[in-house]
């Protein structure tokens, strides 16, 4: 075939991409929460951060306090259920190993205020650092 450039297939093939990027959230498994299905505080994670955070959410659990931990696997798009989720939390904190990409990603798709922790030295979070994080940001 011929390449057109009209204005008005181009619109039509941005929205066609655009439409099917969309449905693949039906594809993509909910989000699911480690914890309390609501509460004080979420912690979200992605990537290498794991560890750190599930072993910090636990130690808050276990001294009582209402943190619950997600981590996300698909950033485009974001599981259908992710929007609620975060939104059952007073506060969401998004420790990151970078400049803080995922907390902007959130920030700008859903209407909430998150908590950026990035940390960009070359190492990993220890878990101390995401505990003693935790207690600040329930403190306030």
């Amino acid at each position: 075939g011929n390449v057109s450039y009209s204005p008005e297939d181009h619109q039509h093939m941005v929205n066609t991409r655009a439409d099917k990027v969309a449905r693949i959230a039906d594809r993509i498994p909910e989000q699911e929460v480690f914890g309390p299905e609501w509460g004080d505080l979420l912690v979200v994670g992605w990537g290498s951060t794991y560890g750190a955070i599930r072993s910090a959410v636990r130690r808050a659990q276990a001294r009582g306090q209402k943190v619950a931990h997600t981590h996300i696997k698909y950033l485009n798009p974001f599981p259908r259920n992710l929007g609620d989720l975060l939104l059952k939390y007073d506060r969401v904190l998004v420790p990151e190993l970078n400049m803080g990409q995922l907390s902007m990603l959130l920030d700008a798709k859903f209407p909430l205020k998150v908590l950026s922790y990035p940390k960009v030295e070359g190492q990993p979070f220890k878990i101390s650092e995401i505990t003693n994080k935790i207690d600040e940001v329930l403190e306030n």
